[in-house]
């Protein structure tokens, strides 16, 4: 597969590598930087080189750059942006820096990855979207990553859902659920900060709850109804107590354009849930059950099977034939979390070589976003119902109007 990019950087020759840089060198750039190193060991991508790993603290991201398999490190993004062997800007930064380092990366030419959620706020999704939109009718494209998508069993659970196995879907239930900021003493991070992380569980843990929503149902959030909770208002700071301004804990009712109704849940204090992403789909004809934290199974219930012999399939999603594992193991031979991400790199990559917008676009990402909004606006008035406009996603994420993962 050759790769072609456009922009001020110009089309790298066939043998020439895609250039990478991450900017971000902690949890999500080393989660990032693992992917680009293997992408290429497992997926018949456009080549990519690990160009440079991008943060504040010199000494610091030279190490982890030395440590994850990248040429060289700066401190200096700006510098990054005009470097003509840097095709492709990867965003893994808190989210108060997406909008400005996206917006100049998709201006410089560069195709740009934004792990999500896309923004901090609707207005500056708006902003990325639009950015977005202009740097694709020239050939440069962005794409926001949510990881999950690339988990084989959720890919397989939207593809039973297009193919009418469940039949009309009624309801879903959604929680995410960690608990890691269970312990009061646990200490004050940037994630516990509105003006750094935009909001808490709401953005980092129920964002992929409503990209699901999307990415399963091919549905519109309509009405949204909800509750936002903070457990420990304090925690301790690098110079004493500082107040968390953000939520600990989301609880809402997702109303869909389809008729069926969505009950969402995200949390980081439940007590034992270490990064349990449950679904559960139900619908007329049969329903479907997942877990993260079993991660490689799927339970498919097929109502229409006869009485005695009705009970929900475990799947073991590791067949070559389902989504994304003829890149890897033998039947059987299960995958982990991490390789979500190598999976995300490589449909970025065939996106670009093939000159289509890869999905989730920056516009799916603002969807999500405005959902999220609305989440917080329904929880300040107690509850109440928050309408969403039509027209609010705009592109369906069904699998016929979706890129083919990769088999």
């Amino acid at each position: 597969m050759t790769a072609t990019v456009s922009g001020r950087t110009g089309p790298p020759t066939a043998a020439a590598p895609l250039g990478v840089a991450v900017l971000g060198y902690s949890f999500m750039g080393k989660a990032h930087s693992n992917a680009w190193r293997n992408v290429n060991a497992f997926y018949d991508s456009s080549a990519v080189a690990q160009r440079v790993l991008v943060g504040r603290d010199a000494d610091r991201v030279a190490a982890a750059a030395g440590r994850y398999g990248w040429a060289g490190s700066a401190t200096d993004w700006r510098s990054v942006l005009e470097r003509d062997d840097i095709h492709i800007v990867d965003i893994c930064t808190p989210g108060h820096l997406h909008a400005e380092l996206a917006a100049a990366a998709l201006e410089a030419g560069k195709h740009v990855l934004v792990e999500k959620p896309l923004a901090n706020s609707v207005a500056e999704a708006e902003l990325m979207a639009a950015a977005a939109e202009r740097a694709a009718a020239g050939g440069t494209f962005a794409m926001v990553g949510f990881n999950y998508r690339r988990v084989p069993a959720l890919a397989l659970a939207r593809q039973l859902i297009a193919e009418g196995r469940l039949g009309t879907l009624r309801q879903l239930r959604i929680a995410y659920l960690q608990d890691w900021l269970t312990d009061p003493a646990a200490p004050m991070t940037w994630r516990l900060r509105r003006e750094t992380a935009g909001s808490g569980a709401l953005g980092d843990l129920a964002s992929h709850a409503v990209d699901q929503v999307h990415f399963l149902t091919g549905a519109r959030v309509a009405s949204v109804s909800a509750q936002l909770r903070t457990f420990v208002p304090e925690r301790a700071g690098g110079t004493g107590p500082e107040p968390v301004t953000v939520d600990d804990a989301v609880w809402s009712t997702l109303q869909l354009d389809s008729g069926a109704v969505v009950s969402l849940e995200a949390s980081r204090c439940a007590t034992g849930r270490k990064n349990a992403l449950q679904i559960e789909v139900y619908g007329s004809r049969g329903s479907l059950r997942f877990d993260l934290e079993r991660l490689n199974e799927l339970h498919y219930y097929d109502a229409g099977a006869p009485a005695a012999l009705q009970g929900a399939a475990r799947i073991l999603v590791t067949e070559e034939s389902h989504p994304y594992l003829a890149a890897w193991w033998p039947p059987g031979h299960t995958l982990g979390w991490d390789h979500t991400f190598t999976s995300q790199a490589a449909d970025f990559l065939a996106a670009i070589a093939g000159g289509v917008q890869p999905e989730p676009s920056f516009a799916d990402g603002l969807a999500v976003q405005r959902v999220l909004d609305a989440v917080e606006r329904s929880a300040a008035r107690a509850g109440a119902a928050v309408e969403l406009p039509a027209g609010t996603h705009t592109t369906p994420q069904t699998a016929a109007t979706a890129v083919e993962p990769h088999r």
